[in-house]
């Protein structure tokens, strides 16, 4: 799995991680960030369509890609649910089935040991520092310019809106939010450019998960108060 096979949902979780720990730097975050790029992507690719507010997977698609397959047929399988429910629905599924394509791929690095000596528990390692550091700075070079809107691909575009959308620090700090948020904005748009009904469903995926790790980001702070 070389690094331009990697879904949009695999860079989202390769990028919150920090290279310099190995770790993910909002763990809490990661579910609904994968979600979300799961989405995007899938939007983007023609196989999920914006009904009303509603995302119906378009019948016999496929993209040959475990985890995306997976969410389709999550999907499928479901009654409907608009946009904003599916970000959080079931996270975790999604993030888990990435994480393991990404241990698969060697990008990272499960490791077992025992809680309290005696429980096994997973723990999981960065194992390419080098190439998620690389990653990264692709992407701030994208946020801060350099290169004309229209000329960065959908996909990257909609991974920067994202990251964004997110408050994924490692990639888009605070005070690049704020200075950038005009690009930001461009690159939202440039990520739906196909047509109204995806750039309007994106729309909502970018503002689900902006909500979602706010929430999370609120009930941490309200519970250590």
């Amino acid at each position: 799995m070389p690094n331009g096979s990697l879904s949009l949902a695999a860079k989202l979780y390769l990028l919150a991680w920090d290279p310099r720990t190995g770790r993910p730097a909002d763990p809490d975050h990661l579910p609904y960030l994968v979600r979300a790029g799961a989405l995007t992507e899938l939007a983007q690719r023609g196989m999920l369509a914006d009904e009303d507010g509603v995302a119906r997977p378009v019948a016999d698609a496929r993209t040959g890609d475990p985890a995306l397959d997976s969410l389709l047929e999550l999907i499928f399988e479901s009654r409907p649910h608009t946009w904003q429910v599916w970000v959080r629905h079931h996270a975790r599924l999604t993030e888990r089935a990435v994480r393991d394509q990404l241990v698969a791929a060697g990008y990272v690095r499960a490791k077992g040991r025992r809680a309290l000596g005696l429980l096994p528990v997973k723990e999981y390692e960065l194992e390419r520092p080098d190439v998620v550091a690389g990653m990264r700075e692709g992407v701030v070079r994208l946020l801060r310019g350099g290169q004309s809107v229209s000329e960065v691909s959908t996909g990257d575009a909609a991974l920067v809106a994202l990251a964004a959308a997110g408050e994924l620090r490692t990639v888009v700090t605070a005070a690049d939010a704020r200075a950038h948020k005009a690009r930001i904005a461009e690159l939202a748009r440039r990520s739906g450019q196909v047509g109204p009904a995806l750039e309007k469903a994106l729309g909502q995926v970018r503002s689900a998960v902006a909500v979602a790790v706010t929430g999370v980001t609120l009930s941490g702070t309200l519970a250590a108060g």
